[in-house]
C-alpha cells in the first residue's frame, strides 16, 4: 500500500524504541513537524500523532480518539494518553538509541519526552511468558485491510490508527502456575504453540478476532520489553479503526458475559493511548490533513 507508512506492514524487526512526548509549545508544532518529517527514515520509524496534538493544528481527524480508561473488579485498563509517538525499528540497541537522541532533539522546541522503552524479539516471536504472540496476524492484503485506511480522502487514505499498551507481567505468578495453568489462561500449549478446547476465560478466546460481528481483525506489531527487573509485552496494534480493539478489550474484560480473560491472572496494563498514524507521501509524512504541508 503505497500511501501507507512502510514499517507499520514490514516484517518483524529484532530490538526497538519506543518514545512518546507531550506537548511544551503549541507555537513551534508546525515547524518541528515539518523537520521531524524531513529527518525520518519511514522504513526504519513509524509516527503516530494524538487527539490533543491533532486539535492544537485546529484539524480533525475521523475516528481519532482517546482510548477510554475502564475498570472491573480489581483490573483496571488506563487511559495514558501522549501527543506524539515513535516506533524505532532496528538490529543494534545502540543505534536505536543514538536515533531517538536525535529525534528527541529534533522534537525539543515544541515537545518534551514523556517516556521510552526499548523492546527486543526473544526466541521467536514469544511474549516473556513463553508463549508466541501474534500466531493469527493478517497477511498480505488482508493485513493491509486490517491496518490501513483506504476510503478517505487525500491526506487520510493510507493512514491508520495505532493502540498502544505496555504490559507489566507478574513472573512470581507466572513461576508458581503450573504448565497445565498457564496453557489454560492463554489457550494455546506452550510446547507447540497448538490450541485445544480450553476454558472460556482463555485467552484466544476472548481475543479471537474472527469470533466478533463485524470482525475484529488488527495487525499486531507487539514485542517483549525489559527495564531493570520490571519486563513485559508492549503491546502494538494498527487498524483502519479503534473499534476493532475496543470489542477485543470489552471481551476481554467480560463487559459482555463477565468472564475475564485469563491472561490478567500474571499481567496487567500500565499504560493506554490511541495515535493516528498519518499516510505518505513523496517518500515523507503527509501533514495535509493538518494544513501543515
Amino acid at each position: 500500500m503505497k500511501y501507507a507508512q512502510p514499517s507499520i506492514l514490514a516484517e518483524e524487526t529484532t530490538h526497538a524504541r519506543y518514545i512518546s512526548f507531550t506537548i511544551r509549545d503549541k507555537d513551534k508544532i508546525s515547524a518541528t513537524l515539518k523537520s521531524l518529517a524531513e529527518y525520518i527514515d519511514l522504513d526504519q520509524t513509524v509516527i503516530g500523532l494524538g487527539q490533543e496534538l491533532v486539535k492544537s493544528t485546529g484539524a480533525e481527524i475521523p475516528g481519532l480518539r482517546v482510548l477510554p480508561a475502564q475498570n472491573v473488579g480489581e483490573i483496571e485498563i488506563p487511559s495514558t494518553p501522549d501527543d506524539l509517538w515513535l516506533w524505532l525499528r532496528g538490529t543494534d540497541r545502540g543505534e536505536l538509541f543514538h536515533r531517538s537522541r536525535k529525534i528527541e532533539e529534533i522534537c525539543l522546541p515544541a515537545f518534551e519526552i514523556t517516556s521510552a522503552v526499548d523492546s527486543f524479539q526473544y526466541s521467536e516471536n514469544r511474549d516473556l511468558s513463553g508463549y508466541v504472540d501474534g500466531t493469527e496476524n493478517p497477511e498480505g492484503e488482508d493485513a493491509v485491510n486490517a491496518a490501513i485506511f483506504t476510503d478517505g480522502q487525500e491526506g487520510l487514505n493510507g493512514g491508520s490508527f495505532v493502540a498502544v499498551q505496555q504490559w507489566l507481567h507478574d513472573f512470581d505468578i507466572l513461576n508458581e502456575m503450573s504448565t497445565e495453568e498457564k496453557d489454560d489462561a492463554v489457550g494455546r500449549h506452550i510446547s507447540d504453540n497448538e490450541e485445544f478446547d480450553a476454558p472460556k476465560s482463555a485467552h484466544v478466546k476472548r481475543s479471537a478476532q474472527e469470533d466478533f460481528s463485524p470482525e475484529a481483525f488488527m495487525l499486531r506489531r507487539s514485542m517483549p520489553w525489559a527495564m531493570g527487573t520490571d519486563a513485559g509485552l508492549m503491546f502494538v496494534a494498527f487498524g483502519h479503526s479503534f473499534d476493532p480493539f475496543e470489542a477485543i478489550l470489552d471481551r476481554m474484560m467480560g463487559q459482555d458475559d463477565g468472564i475475564m480473560d485469563g491472561i490478567f491472572k500474571f499481567t496487567l496494563p500500565i499504560t493506554g493511548a490511541y495515535y493516528w498514524c498519518p499516510p505518505v507521501k513523496d517518500g515523507k509524512i503527509d501533514l495535509r490533513a493538518l494544513n501543515l504541508n
